[in-house]
């Protein structure tokens, strides 16, 4: 019987590989395994771009948005929201500040902001629509009309019209927000190109 022995390379030699007997890997080159092609500039700065966005933390004030109560209301349940809460602002406003118009519109911001925020994205278009009534319908408080019901319109008109710039900010505000989530939702329907296959 014959006896196989194996042998150990000696220091002049090169020990053959599992590739065969000329010592080639499937991949090429002899004793080297095939590598990977580098990945180009465009994939490798897009790796990276991922990988900053990944690690960056986010700002705080997003970090408390984030932890607020977010429903979805209609379009009609938002403007009963804004109008209900800024009645409630005009009160509160005539019973501790003597009716302060420059309280009651710096409150209207909030305001304003959270009712575009919590508007279904169907219903988006009818945040700056429904802010302005609730501004009119809360202002009555503190409107200081006398003379009856036509004397209490004419006090809003003119209440109105002193404090404009508060109904125009505030309207701005639900404006602004409205737009940038429906463009955020038009930027998520559309659809993204794929990458070709190498």
């Amino acid at each position: 019987m014959e006896h196989y022995r194996t042998q150990t390379p000696q220091p002049g030699q090169r020990a053959r590989t599992a590739g065969g007997p000329s010592g080639r890997t499937p991949g090429g080159a002899p004793g080297r395994t095939p590598r990977r092609a580098p990945l180009g500039p465009q994939a490798a700065g897009e790796a990276a771009a991922v990988y900053r966005v990944a690690a960056r933390p986010a700002p705080p004030f997003v970090l408390a948005l984030r932890r607020l109560p977010q429903p979805r209301l209609t379009s009609l349940g938002g403007g009963l929201f804004a109008a209900a809460v800024m009645f409630l602002v005009g009160c509160l406003d005539w019973l501790i500040f003597d009716g302060s118009a420059a309280v009651y519109g710096v409150l209207f911001l909030p305001v304003s902001a959270v009712t575009a925020l919590w508007v279904r994205p169907a219903d988006l278009v009818s945040a700056p629509i429904s802010v302005p009534i609730a501004f009119a319908f809360g202002i009555v408080p503190i409107a200081d009309g006398a003379g009856g019901l036509g004397g209490q319109a004419m006090a809003v008109v003119t209440a109105l019209a002193l404090h404009a710039g508060w109904l125009y900010g505030g309207t701005l505000v639900a404006g602004v927000i409205a737009s940038v989530r429906k463009l955020r939702l038009m930027g998520r329907r559309r659809p993204r190109p794929t990458a070709p296959r190498r």
